[in-house]
């Protein structure tokens, strides 16, 4: 790897650090001033700020784990985090979206699992109603996973479709010749 590619990994990195901080900070007024304070009404009937725990994972699944299931969580999620900078490292300097979506994965399992780790639960606080329907509580980090799976997602799609017409411009030019 040239110093030009590293350095644009590095900005990457320095990308997933500020998401890191921006959902520890949000955490920490999530918890000085929705804890005991109440819930905030941000937008009536969609979106509130209120303060909730989840000692599990996604939607609270295996929060019945107690202490065992913390650390089991929390080793699987820096296992996790491990490979996700693995893969960030071998990921061509070239794939934007990849890196992209590597460090919003990597920044939101460490804001997680910091707080699985600290406080033996995550803070989430973004509340998403409508009607009566009812997502979930999450969090910064929550949503720097999911879009950065999102990412991978829509990759997978057009990576496959560039393959696709590739494989078709190169039909047609054998077509061509004959």
């Amino acid at each position: 790897m040239n110093k030009k590619d590293f350095l644009w990994k590095l900005g990457y990195l320095v990308a997933t650090v500020s998401v890191f901080f921006l959902d520890q900070a949000s955490k920490a007024w999530a918890v000085k001033r929705l804890r005991f304070g109440g819930d905030v009404e941000v937008i009536p009937g969609l979106l509130n700020f209120a303060y909730a725990t989840n000692t599990g994972v996604a939607f609270s699944m295996f929060a019945e784990g107690g202490d065992t299931g913390r650390w089991i969580l929390s080793g699987l999620a820096f296992f996790a985090a491990v490979l996700v900078l693995y893969f960030f490292w071998r990921t061509p300097r070239s794939d934007d979206r990849i890196l992209g979506a590597l460090a919003l994965l990597l920044a939101g399992i460490l804001g997680n699992v910091v707080d699985r780790v600290r406080l033996g639960y995550v803070v989430d606080f973004i509340d998403v109603q409508f009607g009566n329907w009812h997502y979930p509580t999450f969090n910064v980090a929550d949503i720097a996973i999911c879009t950065g799976a999102g990412l991978l997602i829509l990759d997978m799609f057009l990576t496959r479709n560039d393959e696709k017409e590739a494989k078709e411009k190169k039909e047609e030019k054998e077509t061509a010749r004959e």
